[in-house]
């Protein structure tokens, strides 16, 4: 287990030059203070890694049977996949989960974690591996645990659950590869906010430069995913480079707009057009020629993590893989 930050109320006061009554003025948002004192309380909070705790005064217990979950969006169904798996999990075992959603929005992911980890719940559950300095400190000093879900690119604080989405990107370009494509675009969402889309991409190109090819062209639109988008997009993509064979989606949501684009052009898929996709959405096996896809264990996920966050488990990283689903449409 993480070790719980030492650091006092008191101990922020005096870092940041003030007094106790300031510093709990800052940190509930509430009073009058500078934005100068702001700015140095809540650096000097952050350098010691506190976290007001919120249930001091009451009994130990009113928290310690809560497990925050953080996500980035509800906007279909991949996230509340997770979150099914790890509700179901925790309520058998006695724990309750506390859902925030952050938008895709790191900013907001911090001060949600930040939010949560007041309550010193039993656990901490983020999507992904990347947040702001500030957010990955507090996660580190909180002595709570902490599980990262959904992605193993990188470093983790504690208990990471997910799979490769680098390895996810080069499957998928092998796949397409295999299947004899060669001019192939890429149609994306914002890689800015969705940094598990941007190491897709990243390892589908890797696959495409050591087979000495590249992208034709590439169309990232700056919003969240959405079928609108993938629609959009790929008619971009299309007036610029009439002649593709392939292209590939950052999620099935886009891919999706993709296909309803070609099916009102004529497009014939995959003869014209090949599409492929990601998260392996259950719409996409049921429409006319199934979604060229990769599915993701979301559930499994949610629930691994939980049975992890309940346990006292060492540190550690579960990789769960990925299922490529070849489909019909590439």
């Amino acid at each position: 287990m993480l070790r719980p930050s030492t650091a006092t109320l008191a101990d922020v006061a005096a870092a940041a030059g003030v007094g106790e009554s300031t510093v709990s003025r800052v940190l509930r948002n509430h009073g009058s203070f500078s934005q100068k004192t702001r700015e140095r309380v809540l650096a000097a909070a952050t350098r010691l890694g506190y976290v007001p705790n919120r249930i001091a005064g009451t009994l130990a217990s009113a928290g310690s049977r809560l497990v925050g979950i953080v996500i980035p969006s509800l906007a279909n169904i991949v996230f509340p996949d997770v979150l099914r798996g790890a509700s179901q999990a925790l309520e058998a075992e006695g724990y309750q989960a506390v859902i925030a959603v952050s938008e895709y929005d790191m900013a907001r992911e911090e001060a949600m974690i930040a939010s949560m980890l007041a309550w010193r719940p039993a656990a901490l559950m983020v999507a992904g591996l990347e947040h702001t300095p500030a957010a990955r400190a507090l996660l580190a000093a909180s002595g709570t645990r902490i599980l990262e879900l959904m992605d193993l690119d990188g470093p983790s604080i504690d208990i990471a659950v997910g799979f490769s989405n680098r390895e996810v990107g080069r499957a998928s370009a092998r796949h397409l590869l295999a299947r004899g494509y060669r001019r192939i675009a890429y149609v994306g969402h914002d890689l800015a906010v969705d940094t598990r889309a941007a190491k897709r991409i990243a390892g589908f190109e890797e696959v495409l430069h050591a087979a000495g090819l590249a992208l034709v062209d590439r169309e990232t639109i700056p919003t969240a995913s959405s079928i609108e988008a993938g629609q959009a997009g790929l008619e971009r993509v299309l007036a610029r480079a009439p002649r593709l064979d392939a292209v590939y989606f950052s999620n099935d949501d886009m891919a999706f707009g993709g296909y309803f684009l070609c099916m009102t052009r004529g497009i014939s898929i995959p003869g014209d057009l090949a599409i492929f996709g990601y998260n392996g959405l259950a719409i996409g096996r049921v429409l006319p020629q199934p979604l060229s896809t990769v599915r993701t264990p979301r559930v499994e996920i949610g629930a691994t993590a939980a049975r992890l966050a309940t346990e006292n488990a060492p540190a550690q990283r579960v990789d769960l893989g990925f299922e490529l689903v070849p489909g019909g449409t590439a």
